[in-house]
């Protein structure tokens, strides 16, 4: 028995023993994928964690991602493998910086991205996914919307609905892995696999948006793959996407736009972080418990359930 065999086996047995589950951002290695009960972005993983029954989750992904889980399951325990996995997006928007912006915009509704902290969201009056960004901002009534924290998205919003006005919120807030693609990437990607769709998340700059054949979320990415007939894929997002795709298309090829051996920047420095023994060690040792404060969590959990109202 390997290595990975041996720590899979002890974690199932853990997670039997304890009630427990875990959730793997699309991101994560294969290893974790494997041994995670759900699968999928973060906001997928956060509803996840409010239907099950477990007392515990493993949330095996970047730091935000736990402290909105437990925001939305207050009465679970919830347990990071790696506290200190953050994330670029989510680090670059502080909470004393929104309030600056909603200070000098008093009547724009705050629109915040999901990769966003847990105090900063209790300050939104919306919170969305790169699936639901564009969809929420067309039904506001609003001329004006302050939206952060990831500058790409909102160049993609504002492309979208070019009738409202979209205010950067920071201007500059992007994702360490997305922020590096070039248009010059993408040429390349197609000269080598001529046969492959380029699928491109959000988060990526807007000349790589413009060139993609589809656009959207991790989970979009699978159901397109699986849906389309082709055979063949260009993944531009984080690379630990590969993974999941090839879990749930297994007969079909994914390329990353970026390998880790042309750049390291393909592979995000914190998701990386999570590893199978640091969630083996997070079960077995019931470590990092994330707690939100009551009223941060309830604040953020408002905000959530206006973005579900507005999409029903």
């Amino acid at each position: 028995m390997t290595r990975v065999e041996e720590l899979l086996s002890q974690i199932k047995k853990l997670k039997t023993e304890k009630n427990a589950i875990i959730l793997g951002h699309n991101y994560m290695e294969y290893s974790v994928q494997l041994v995670s009960d759900f699968t999928g972005d973060s906001y997928d993983l956060a509803v996840k964690a409010m239907k099950t029954n477990a007392k515990i989750i493993i949330f095996a992904g970047v730091y935000f991602m736990a402290e909105q889980a437990s925001a939305l399951n207050p009465e679970k325990k919830v347990l990071s493998p790696e506290p200190s996995a953050g994330c670029t997006l989510s680090d670059v928007l502080d909470v004393k910086t929104l309030q600056e912006y909603k200070e000098m915009y008093p009547n724009a509704p705050v629109v915040l991205y999901i990769n966003t902290s847990i105090h900063a969201k209790a300050l939104a009056d919306y919170i969305v996914t790169s699936s639901t960004a564009v969809k929420v901002v067309k039904k506001l009534n609003a001329d004006t919307i302050l939206f952060g924290p990831d500058a790409n998205l909102a160049n993609y919003v504002q492309q979208k609905v070019p009738n409202k006005k979209i205010i950067k919120v920071p201007p500059n807030g992007r994702c360490i892995v997305h922020a590096n693609y070039t248009k010059q990437l993408v040429e390349l990607a197609r000269k080598k696999y001529p046969n492959a769709l380029l699928m491109a998340h959000p988060e990526a700059p807007l000349e790589i948006l413009e060139s993609a054949d589809f656009v959207g979320s991790t989970n979009q990415m699978i159901q397109f793959s699986k849906e389309n007939k082709n055979e063949e894929f260009i993944v531009a997002t984080e690379i630990g996407m590969i993974n999941a795709l090839k879990i749930k298309n297994p007969s079909k090829k994914f390329y990353p736009l970026v390998t880790t051996e042309a750049c390291a920047c393909a592979r995000c420095p914190y998701m990386n972080m999570i590893t199978l023994e640091k969630v083996k060690r997070s079960l077995e040792e019931e470590v990092y418990e994330v707690k939100v404060p009551e009223d941060i969590a309830e604040r953020a959990k408002i905000a959530f359930e206006n973005t579900m109202k507005l999409l029903e």
